[in-house]
């Protein structure tokens, strides 16, 4: 199992999404609207490392969409699984993991194939004493709730659903619970290239008290520049995926900019 790094900094996550065992991009999450980027994901994470990326954040998108069981691998894991543990040998880099992660055991072996920390999306509507027990378990450091957003309500199961649960509600209950930190996505701007929800994604951690990783419509370093700029309100990373696959952000260009940020996050929180 993988320890937590400690330096403090913005994160930036290049996003590798994983279907079928292949590298994809979806648009707003749609999976009749999928774009393959590569058959080998270990290639392509020592591709982002080796430019300088510091995390990776990993998205079984078979194990959200609850497609894993045609796709399994000779070694009786589900193939996006296997493809989790050839990430980990291929790189050093801690590596962020969701996906169908829905019972302490699918957590646990995330962790044992190679993952830093873990991220729970529908658990977090459906099972919240998975949560507590996750963090009592597991330690906040290694969980991280993502929150999907579709017109302020959560989406789970692959952003399949839309739930009744407001954003900010799900935020407050999952502090109090004892997390730390939230991926929040735009659904409406993820693969669209139309801007990241850098305001949006501030409002959430100021009114939540959480640190907040934005994710979704990243398209050039301006969207760098505006998350940087709200570091202070608790945006503490982004996630990138399309504006890296189609070249219109430089993985590097945006590593320099975050490096030269002074970014320091609050201290996280004992859960048990």
């Amino acid at each position: 199992m993988n320890t937590m790094p400690t330096t403090a900094e913005f994160v930036i996550f290049p996003a590798i999404d994983l279907r079928r065992g292949r590298c994809v991009r979806l648009r707003q999450g749609d999976p009749a609207a999928e774009t393959v980027f590569g058959a080998d994901p270990a290639a392509l994470a020592r591709h982002w490392v080796d430019l300088g990326a510091t995390w990776l954040h990993v998205v079984n998108l078979d194990g959200a969409l609850a497609a894993d069981a045609p796709t399994r691998s000779s070694a009786d894991l589900p193939l996006n699984l296997q493809r989790l543990a050839e990430i980990r040998a291929a790189v050093a880099a801690p590596i962020q993991f969701g996906g169908g992660l829905r019972s302490l055991a699918d957590i646990e072996l995330a962790l044992d194939l190679g993952a830093t920390r873990v991220v729970l999306g529908t658990a977090a509507v459906q099972n919240p004493v998975l949560v507590r027990d996750a963090l009592c378990r597991f330690g906040a450091a290694t969980i991280v709730i993502g929150i999907d957003a579709r017109e302020g309500l959560v989406a789970t199961h692959g952003w399949l659903q839309t739930s009744n649960v407001p954003v900010l509600a799900l935020a407050q209950a999952m502090r109090t619970a004892g997390v730390t930190h939230i991926i929040f996505t735009d659904i409406a701007r993820d693969g669209m290239l139309s801007g990241a929800a850098a305001e949006a994604s501030a409002a959430l951690a100021r009114a939540s008290g959480l640190q907040v990783i934005a994710s979704g419509g990243v398209r050039d370093l301006d969207d760098i520049r505006r998350l940087l700029a709200l570091s202070g309100a608790g945006v503490a990373g982004v996630i990138v995926g399309q504006a890296l696959y189609t070249g219109r952000l430089a993985l590097p260009d945006a590593l320099h900019l975050a490096r030269g940020s002074g970014f320091q996050p609050d201290g996280s929180l004992s859960v048990c």
